[in-house]
């Protein structure tokens, strides 16, 4: 239960409404114990007496008790409600920003489901207890405080005799309080597994159909399933064990006091009220002593909720800025790698090693070499998307891990080889870097991009939603629009992983266009599989087994008859040629697409 304490933080915006809610909560408790005083003053006095006044004025007392019990209970719930409402509201934020500001390395390992079953369900069982449970555990508190000490002013011996059936109810249910915890941690760890199951499936459905492969991906889904069943009916099981005997026990004393009160009332050492009074006070503390397994069950999935909500919360990135961080004023775009390595934190062997290397501003530099050669690894250290394990990274001379990640990131601009397009608008998508950029900007930067044209196709042009991860768009056009998205920036250093990956080749061939005239007076790094691309580079780098191996001009390199040159002839050159031949039938074709011949072209 120490867990829940760790929601003092959250609660504390909100004291001024805990405060009239407690007030609430102990005006509800007073009044709950005063009618059974007036219950036995209307039995010995009121019809015993025949007074029919004292019924009457009882009755009316006990109406007006009942109108102000019912606003009493819309405040309080209300409040408790609201505050809970507040308490998981803040909780979502705040477990969402901190997932934004969470590293790679992070995301690296982290499953999506678990984030999001941790974001939504455990969020949502600690609103439930905050809003509930919270609550109907200080008026039990309260409430059982006040039964014990009037039961015992009345008669210690028939409490004592009354009580004795709810020791072992309190025990029971501190023992099931301390086991529970462990089996809502299992159901919600149950819960993600299956949430990203179907994350999963739901993202990878054209794959699962095109192999036929639906009823081993159901297969999958039902054995993660029935772990999340077989969990939840193991707390079933327990919670279903505890409430009978419960019951029971609450039985138990009732006839205790019918048995050994009647007695009482017999030999007169009590009244017919008094017994009837001792009575309702044990049901107003049977109440909650039915409720309390519920209590206990409410705080144990909240319990677990919180462990798996600040398990994250408690996660510190290992990227963010430093305390006197340096805002980095406009980039001239000089980039350097001083005796760089990497090494990713699940792997034993660096990615990168003994990378020296110095870019000028507003170079080409084209990374070239064979799958996992640490390309990419090489550009997400410019953007400090990873530290370095040794050496350092340079923008202008500063080291990235002295400047503001904000600052340094906003004059990066970055296309991926994986598109990532939001379910929005292509404008907003395109805008994304920069919200504050105009509708002109916004349709120069789709122009450059080739983007614009097909964009125009659509009924509701830049106002069309492209669906989850821009599914509604070809890959080339998801292309296109990360393009555009970037170009929008203006940034001073451009990397640019395989961006042509999925485009066809006339449209490659008009973006490669596009973006040889915006990389002028920009650094750029390209992931390059076109010869084209690498022929024109003012630096080429070409990487093994994370180190660079050779580096140099197209024909510096081609002379020297190492990988480059082994490269080129076994796998570029053939690209190459089968691209040439493709565009020459096109420009035989169609005299504009010969306006627009490349120039090397031209030249050889």
């Amino acid at each position: 239960m120490k867990s829940l304490l760790r929601l003092r933080g959250f609660l504390r915006p909100y004291w001024s409404q805990i405060a009239f809610a407690l007030t609430a909560l102990i005006l509800l408790t007073l009044i709950s114990l005063t009618v059974p005083l007036i219950i036995r003053q209307v039995i010995d006095q009121g019809l015993l007496d025949q007074d029919v006044t004292l019924v009457i004025t009882a009755a009316v007392v006990l109406l007006c008790i009942g109108i102000l019990r019912s606003i009493l209970i819309y405040w309080q719930r209300y409040l408790t409600e609201r505050i809970a409402a507040q308490v998981g509201y803040d909780l979502r934020n705040a477990m969402y920003d901190h997932i934004q500001r969470l590293s790679f390395t992070y995301h690296d390992h982290a499953e999506t489901g678990q984030l999001i079953s941790r974001t939504i369900e455990d969020v949502r069982s600690i609103e439930r207890f905050t809003g509930n449970g919270i609550v109907e555990l200080i008026h039990s508190f309260f409430l059982f405080s006040g039964v014990i000490t009037l039961l015992y002013t009345a008669d210690p011996r028939l409490a004592t005799i009354a009580l004795l059936p709810i020791v072992p109810l309190i025990i029971m249910t501190a023992n099931f309080g301390r086991r529970i915890g462990d089996y809502f941690i299992a159901v919600d760890n149950s819960l993600g597994k299956l949430s990203n199951r179907l994350q999963e499936n739901v993202l990878g459905v054209q794959v699962v159909r095109a192999f036929a492969r639906e009823s081993f991906e159901i297969e999958r889904f039902n054995l993660v399933n029935r772990i999340l069943f077989k969990t939840r009916i193991s707390v079933i099981g327990e919670w279903s064990k505890i409430m009978p005997t419960s019951h029971l026990l609450i039985i138990l004393s009732t006839v205790l006091i019918l048995w050994f009160g009647g007695q009482q009332v017999i030999t007169g050492e009590m009244s017919i009220g008094e017994v009837v009074a001792f009575n309702s006070y044990l049901l107003l503390l049977a109440e909650p002593a039915r409720e309390l397994t519920w209590l206990v069950n409410l705080a144990g999935e909240a319990v677990a909720g919180v462990k798996r909500t600040f398990e994250i919360l408690d996660h510190q990135p290992e990227i963010q800025s430093p305390g006197d961080a340096i805002v980095l004023p406009k980039l001239s775009g000089r980039v350097e790698f001083r005796d760089v390595a990497l090494a990713y934190a699940s792997e034993t062997t660096h990615a990168l090693n003994k990378i020296d290397v110095s870019v000028e501003p507003n170079q080409v530099v084209a990374l070239i070499g064979s799958t996992g050669s640490g390309k990419t690894s090489l550009v997400n250290l410019i953007p400090r998307f990873y530290d370095v394990s040794q050496g350092a990274v340079l923008v202008d001379e500063i080291d990235v891990r002295q400047v503001d990640l904000i600052s340094l990131r906003k004059q990066i601009g970055i296309v991926l080889q994986t598109s990532i397009l939001f379910s929005a608008t292509i404008r907003e998508n395109i805008a994304f870097g920069r919200t504050d950029a105009s509708e002109a900007e916004i349709i120069e930067a789709a122009k450059a991009a080739q983007a614009h044209d097909f964009i125009l196709t659509f009924p509701s042009g830049y106002d069309t939603i492209v669906g989850e991860r821009g599914v509604t768009l070809s890959g080339g056009q998801r292309q296109r629009v990360a393009i555009a998205r970037a170009l929008l920036m203006d940034p001073r250093i451009l990397i640019l992983d395989d961006s042509t990956s999925s485009v066809d080749m006339q449209t490659e061939h008009l973006i490669q266009k596009a973006l040889w005239q915006l990389m002028e007076g920009r650094t750029t790094f390209v992931i390059a599989h076109r010869l084209s691309t690498v022929r024109r580079a003012d630096l080429i780098l070409v990487l093994d087994n994370g180190q660079i191996i050779e580096q140099g001009t197209h024909w510096e390199l081609y002379e020297r008859e190492g990988l480059y040159r082994e490269i080129c002839d076994l796998q570029l050159r053939d690209q190459e040629q089968f691209y040439e031949e493709v565009q020459t039938l096109e420009f035989q074709t169609s005299p504009v697409q010969s306006e627009i011949r490349p120039a090397e072209w031209e030249a050889e």
